[in-house]
C-alpha cells in the first residue's frame, strides 16, 4: 500500500471543497483533493447565492465566468394558491453594498465547471477522482486518509498536517471522526422539477413563493432558458409520480400561458427531503468539517450552498496562517466559535421563514391573506426582507467586541466599497489584514503596520467607507483577510497595535515593503500608500 504526504487533504469536491483547494492554492498549500468521481455531478441542485457569497467567488478571480452564467433575482412575491400577489419585495438593482447584486441565480453545474477548471490551475493542487474514502484516522502529529483507488482495486494511504471533510450530507469524514448531526426540528419533502425552454412563460423575473398549506411551491427562473419549480409532496406521492410532463401537468399548468403552450424539455424531477440539521463537533483534532457535511438547511432563504463558501472563506486563510508558521494554532479553535453560531442563525431564520410561508392549514392561509400585506405596509418591513446582510459573527480572538455593543462593526463584513483610485476594497491585498481609517497615520504608524504585513486604506469621512464607519461609532477598523471586521476604536493610535503580525502571501513582503506590481493600478495606488 503506498502512503505519501499532502500539508492538506481535501475530501469532496463539490462547491465548498473546490473554494476551499483554490485559497490554499492561492497561499501555495500542498493540497490534495479526493472525490469519489471524476467529473461534477450533472444535475442542478443549489440554484442561488446572494452578494456577500458573490463576493468570495469574485476574490477568486471568477467574477467575469460567475456573471456569464448567472442573473440577477428581482425580488420575492408571496402568492396565494391562485397564484394571486399577496406582497412583493422588490430589490434595489443599484443597492451593491459589496459590489454585486444582492440575489443571483445560477445552474450549479455550470457554476462547479468554473471551480473546477480554476480549482486545477494551482501548480499546488492535486485533484484524484474514484476514490472511496474508507478511513480517517488522527494520529500523534498528522492526519491519515485511506481510501479505495477505483481504477485499480487498490487500497491506498495519504497522511496530511490537515483534512477538510467536505463530502456533503452522508460525509465519510464526519463518520469517522464520530461527530453526528443534530436536529433543529424541520423536515419536508418536497418535489424539484428542473425544466429548459426557448419560449417566454410571462411570469416575473423574481422569486415566487406559493404561500398554501395543501401544496406550498416555489417558482424562480435560474437563466435564460432554464426554470425550477418546487412542491412540497403529500404523504403518499414520491417523484416518481411525477416523471413526466403529463404527470407534471396538473402542477405546472397554473405557471404557463394558455394561449401559447410553451415547449418545455423536462431537465429532471427529484425528492428532496429538506432538513435543518448542524453538527456537534465541526472539528477533531486535525480534522474540519465544511458545508453540508457540518450543516443542512431547508432553501426557503437562499443559503445552503453558500453556508459552505462561507465555511472555507472563514476557514482557509487561518489554517494557511498555521501552515505557514505566522498564526498560532490556536487561531484554528475560532472556525467552529464563529461558523456554529452564525449557521444556526441562518438555518433558524429559514425554518420560520419556511413555517410563516407554508405552515398551518387553512385558517393560517387565511391569516398570511390579510395579516402580510398589512405587514407591507409598515416602515423599515420590506427593506428587512430584501436586506441580504446576514449576522455578525461571535466574540472570538480575531473578533473583538464587547459583550453587550449593539452598533460596534466587529463580526460584520466590511464593506466592498468602490474607493477614491475607483477600485474597490477587495482590489486592495488579497489575502492580507487591512486599516481601514478617517485618520491620516503617522510615519511611525505606517511603518510599524507594514512590518505586521498589513496595508493601511485611509478614506474620506465622507466616503462610503467613511460613513460606514461613523454609523458603527468609530474612526478605523481591522479587517481580516476574509473581510470581516476584527475591531474597531475611535482611533487609529488605540487600534493599530493589535493588528496580528503575519506575513501575507500576496503581497509578498521584502524590506522595501509590500510588492504592489502584482495589484490593479487602484489597488497598487492604495497600497502604496501604506509604504513608510
Amino acid at each position: 500500500m503506498t502512503t505519501e504526504h499532502r500539508q492538506v487533504v481535501i475530501v469532496g469536491t463539490g462547491p465548498t471543497g473546490m473554494t476551499a483547494a483554490s485559497l490554499l492554492g492561492r497561499h501555495d498549500i500542498d493540497c490534495l483533493v479526493l472525490d469519489r468521481w471524476d467529473d461534477i455531478f450533472p444535475q442542478p441542485r443549489a440554484v442561488h447565492l446572494d452578494d456577500e457569497v458573490h463576493r468570495i467567488v469574485a476574490d477568486l478571480g471568477l467574477t467575469d465566468e460567475f456573471s456569464a452564467i448567472s442573473r440577477p433575482g428581482a425580488g420575492l412575491r408571496l402568492v396565494d394558491k391562485t397564484l394571486r400577489t399577496i406582497a412583493e419585495f422588490r430589490r434595489d438593482p443599484n443597492v451593491k453594498p459589496h459590489g454585486f447584486p444582492p440575489a443571483n441565480m445560477f445552474d450549479q453545474p455550470q457554476f462547479e465547471a468554473i471551480l473546477r477548471a480554476h480549482m486545477l490551475r494551482y501548480a499546488s493542487v492535486e485533484f484524484r477522482g474514484g476514490c472511496d474514502v474508507l478511513d480517517v484516522s488522527n494520529t500523534r502529529d498528522r492526519v491519515r486518509v485511506d481510501y479505495l483507488d477505483r481504477d485499480t482495486g487498490l487500497r491506498r494511504a495519504v497522511t496530511a498536517d490537515y483534512v477538510l471533510g467536505c463530502d456533503g450530507a452522508n460525509s465519510a469524514v464526519r463518520a469517522a471522526i464520530g461527530s453526528t448531526m443534530q436536529e433543529l426540528g424541520f423536515e419536508q419533502r418536497w418535489l424539484v422539477v428542473d425544466v429548459a425552454t426557448a419560449d417566454d412563460l410571462h411570469q416575473w423575473e423574481g422569486t415566487h413563493q406559493v404561500c398554501d398549506s395543501a401544496r406550498a411551491a416555489t417558482y424562480m427562473r435560474i437563466g435564460d432558458t432554464r426554470y425550477r419549480w418546487e412542491f412540497r409532496l403529500h404523504d403518499d406521492e414520491t417523484a416518481a409520480d411525477f416523471a413526466t410532463l403529463d404527470a407534471l401537468s396538473p402542477l405546472l399548468s397554473p405557471w404557463l400561458p394558455a394561449a401559447d403552450t410553451p415547449d418545455l424539455q423536462l431537465l429532471r424531477t427529484a425528492e428532496y427531503t429538506f432538513r435543518a440539521q448542524i453538527v456537534d463537533r465541526w472539528r477533531e483534532r486535525r480534522v474540519f468539517l465544511l458545508g453540508d457535511a457540518a450543516h443542512l438547511t431547508p432553501p426557503f432563504i437562499g443559503q445552503g450552498l453558500g453556508a459552505g463558501l462561507r465555511d472555507a472563506k472563514n476557514l482557509v486563510w487561518k489554517l494557511a496562517g498555521v501552515l505557514q508558521g505566522v498564526l498560532d494554532v490556536n487561531t484554528l479553535d475560532t472556525y467552529e466559535t464563529e461558523r456554529k453560531p452564525h449557521v444556526r442563525a441562518m438555518i433558524g431564520l429559514a425554518v420560520t421563514i419556511g413555517r410563516a410561508m407554508t405552515g398551518g392549514g387553512p385558517a393560517s392561509d387565511t391569516l398570511r391573506r390579510h395579516l402580510v400585506p398589512v405587514l407591507v405596509r409598515m416602515p423599515g418591513f420590506s427593506a428587512t426582507v430584501t436586506d441580504s446582510a446576514t449576522p455578525r459573527l461571535c466574540r472570538s480572538t480575531f473578533v473583538r467586541r464587547p459583550a453587550l455593543a449593539t452598533r460596534c462593526l466587529a463580526g460584520t463584513l466590511c464593506p466592498n466599497a468602490v474607493l477614491d483610485t475607483g477600485g474597490r476594497l477587495d482590489d486592495v491585498a488579497p489575502d492580507t489584514f487591512l486599516i481601514v481609517s478617517t485618520v491620516e497615520a503617522s510615519p511611525g504608524q505606517r511603518r510599524e503596520i507594514t512590518r505586521r504585513g498589513g496595508v493601511i486604506i485611509e478614506v474620506a469621512p465622507t466616503s462610503a467607507l467613511g460613513r460606514w464607519l461613523r454609523r458603527g461609532r468609530a474612526a478605523a477598523a481591522i479587517v481580516r483577510p476574509d473581510r470581516t471586521v476584527m475591531a474597531t476604536a475611535g482611533s487609529l493610535a488605540s487600534l493599530y497595535t493589535l493588528l496580528p503580525t503575519t506575513i501575507a502571501p500576496r503581497p509578498s513582503l521584502d524590506t522595501a515593503g509590500p510588492d504592489t506590481a502584482s495589484l490593479s493600478e487602484p489597488a497598487r495606488q492604495l497600497a502604496d500608500r501604506s509604504l513608510p
